[in-house]
């Protein structure tokens, strides 16, 4: 007697709909099948109504008992969404990420414990989104609202609901911010903007626009990295040397340098051993396979040259991590005292995974932002005190952050803009000792 064929493998064809006509008309034919599918979706329902209550009562209470329940409700959602839950839970999901939002402006979150769990219920959001798509003009509102009226939380990344926006949604968001850009000549509203200009660029795939926005900012490290990742990403591998070589050897030609007609060999590192010569070397040598050999000799060059200079300790690094080689890449960093801007983006990688030896990086961005003294980087040495908080948290150091932000508040104290920007980050200030 042959075995019963396995129809799982063409079930997994079938759409969702499909498969739910066969099971419903299934059901109808078999009374105990039909009893486990109504038990279970009276459990799901039973779930959701619950959460709806907790979010009831959770205004009633301190913040200890408020962050215990909203995360019950986190929980909740995220647990139905792992399930491949088909009720629509975005719902729910909104109305914690409003009632978080709106619980912020009234209470001290010293210990951020209530911020945190605004990021998750965003994250939620985005996943009951995708999986139960809104009107995607009524989501586009609700971010448009949050971005630009709002009291600065929660942070939106726009990738996390690209699919659920839709074309509609995507592009009632580009129009505001078009209209926004058009009529704000600068500002906060503007500054969002442009974020946003950005994060659209981004979740279009138009890497021809999103490389002009980033051009188009103060030269930087980060900046010019991250245009050498978005070609690379696309596969413009040629571009991506030739920018990587200009903005390393600050050259502000527009014309393609000779790396983009022909192929940089050994000769061209050993005259200019940078990042860019290297990875370009790298790529040749692994096509004709005497990598091995030769990135023995011209890692040895760049470590000789980084005990002499910051700049080349930079080059090292950034060929390391070019290379994927992210731990190698950072004990470079720390043995040869690479630049902040590296050793930022060498931790923003590595936070993850190693929190604790991050904090000292974050901690030197934070002064040196401060020490600029303008408002914009005042904001952006607010957001890096959230991440800076995040990480002490992941560290299991949660209480040494407020230590340190106690003793920088004092320190900083008559910079009122500042100290408004980090309230309005969402970071509670410690109250001094004794007061």
């Amino acid at each position: 007697m042959s075995s019963p064929t396995d129809l799982r493998p063409y079930l997994r064809t079938l759409d969702a709909e499909t498969l739910a006509e066969l099971l419903h008309a299934q059901a109808e034919r078999d009374p105990e099948l039909r009893q486990a599918l109504e038990n279970r979706f009276a459990t799901q329902g039973s779930d959701v109504a619950e959460a709806h209550r907790l979010l009831d009562t959770a205004v009633q209470a301190n913040n200890v008992e408020y962050a215990a329940k909203v995360g019950s409700v986190l929980d909740t959602l995220q647990r139905l969404l792992d399930a491949g839950s088909r009720a629509d839970l975005a719902p729910l999901a909104r109305r914690t990420v409003d009632d978080i939002s709106e619980m912020l402006e009234q209470i001290d979150d010293t210990s951020g414990e209530v911020a945190d769990r605004l990021d998750r219920a965003v994250e939620l959001y985005a996943r009951a989104c995708v999986a139960r798509p809104p009107d995607p003009e009524s989501l586009a509102a609700w971010i448009l609202e949050v971005e630009f009226d709002g009291p600065g939380w929660p942070a939106i990344e726009l990738a996390d609901f690209a699919s659920a926006l839709g074309e509609k949604g995507i592009a009632r968001i580009q129009s505001t911010v078009d209209k926004v850009l058009a009529e704000q000549p600068s500002g906060a509203k503007r500054e969002t903007a442009e974020r946003l200009r950005e994060e659209l660029a981004e979740v279009s795939g138009d890497v021809d626009a999103l490389v002009a926005i980033l051009a188009a900012k103060p030269p930087r490290v980060d900046v010019s990295l991250k245009i050498v990742r978005v070609l690379r990403a696309a596969g413009r591998h040629s571009e991506a040397i030739a920018h990587a070589a200009r903005a390393l050897t600050h050259d502000k030609k527009e014309e393609a340098p000779q790396a983009e007609k022909d192929p940089l060999s050994r000769k061209d590192f050993d005259e200019n051993p940078t990042a860019a010569t290297y990875l370009a070397l790298r790529a040749e040598s692994l096509e004709a396979g005497r990598w091995v050999a030769q990135r023995k000799t011209a890692l040895a060059r760049l470590r000789e040259l980084a005990a002499g200079s910051t700049q080349a300790a930079d080059e090292l690094v950034r060929a390391l991590f070019g290379e994927d080689r992210a731990d190698e890449a950072w004990r470079a960093a720390v043995r040869f005292d690479a630049s902040l801007p590296v050793r930022v983006e060498l931790a923003d990688a590595r936070s993850v995974a190693h929190p604790a030896e991050t904090i000292p990086v974050y901690r030197d961005h934070v002064e040196e932002l401060i020490t600029r003294k303008d408002p914009n980087s005042y904001r952006e040495a607010a957001r890096q005190l959230r991440k800076l908080r995040t990480v002490h948290k992941k560290a299991g150091m949660a209480e040494e952050f407020s230590s340190y932000l106690g003793t920088l508040v004092e320190i900083h104290k008559r910079k009122t803009r500042l100290i408004a920007e980090v309230k309005a980050a969402r970071i509670a200030i410690p109250k001094p000792v004794g007061a």
